[in-house]
């Protein structure tokens, strides 16, 4: 049983449709599956459909962006963790109100993100980006507007050569605070329309993770025992990036806390690792 519980689809930062992923998912073999699409379910009943036709298990997702501090580490500032939302009801007032306001706000702070570009490209001697630049922007976005579509449009124009060498020149030099989304908040809004919520990749080298606050797993685990535990239902155990130290630390520490266990590629199509992340099949027991 092949088992995907963590992909992106274009409504937020993938590359391929709703349609072109499950098509792809049976391809692969794929029998239960889930599009996390970031802080957005404007796919999910189209999701739930394809699914259904496909002929693969599906379960509602979403990946929500959270802001979080603990006092003991990074001088108490705040930073972004990503927690991952299964098997809600879809159609939940709440939790589709707080999706469109933030979505609203990311608009806002994309235009605050270009004001800050120009800024520095003023600087370099680099024309500035106009409304029009701004209107391609969200014209090559189907679902929700975020740094990694003004990256590739910067590739498009010529200014950087990669998504990572905008990020790296600009966009974080350039970037506006995200939406105070609190745990205690997004935890009440999923599990009030009826689902679970997940810790994403806690150890992830190269993401939004708790590496930002220490490398120490064992620290790791002590500040979702301190901060999370009352919040959240179970721990994404197996990720694209996870060491094999990784991932058996976290199935010790769910399984200590009678959390549930999930995984996933966290795939982008970009390439596409799909169904890539060996997963038990126990893990879809889970959800039953």
């Amino acid at each position: 049983m092949i088992i995907d519980l963590h992909i992106h689809s274009k409504q937020s930062d993938g590359a391929l449709t709703v349609e072109e992923i499950f098509k792809e998912a049976k391809r692969r073999n794929i029998s239960f599956m889930s599009i996390t699409d970031h802080d957005s379910i404007d796919c999910q009943p189209v999701a739930v459909e394809a699914a259904a036709e496909a002929g693969i298990r599906y379960v509602s997702g979403v990946e929500l962006n959270v802001t979080f501090s603990h006092q003991r580490y990074h001088q108490g500032k705040s930073i972004s963790l990503d927690f991952l939302g299964y098997q809600f009801d879809v159609e939940d007032k709440a939790l589709k109100s707080k999706l469109e306001q933030m979505a609203r706000y990311r608009e806002e702070r994309a235009a605050k993100i270009l004001s800050n570009l120009n800024a520095e490209f003023k600087k370099e001697g680099i024309p500035p980006l106009t409304k029009r630049d701004f209107d391609e922007i969200q014209a090559s976005v189907d679902g929700t507007l975020g740094r990694p579509h003004i990256a590739d449009y910067l590739v498009r124009k010529g200014i950087v050569r990669n998504r990572q060498e905008a990020f790296d020149r600009y966009l974080v030099k350039c970037d506006v605070p995200k939406y105070p989304l609190y745990l205690e908040e997004a935890s009440r809004l999923v599990r009030n329309a009826g689902g679970k919520i997940v810790l994403a990749h806690p150890n992830d080298p190269h993401g939004t993770s708790l590496v930002t606050l220490t490398r120490s797993l064992d620290e790791q685990t002590q500040i979702i025992e301190e901060a999370m535990l009352a919040y959240i239902d179970g721990v994404e155990c197996w990720h694209i990036r996870n060491d094999a130290e990784t991932t058996a630390h976290y199935l010790r520490f769910a399984k200590v806390h009678r959390l549930i266990m999930t995984g996933g590629s966290d795939c982008h199509q970009k390439p596409i690792v799909m169904g890539t992340v060996k997963i038990p099949e126990y893990v879809a027991e889970q959800f039953r």
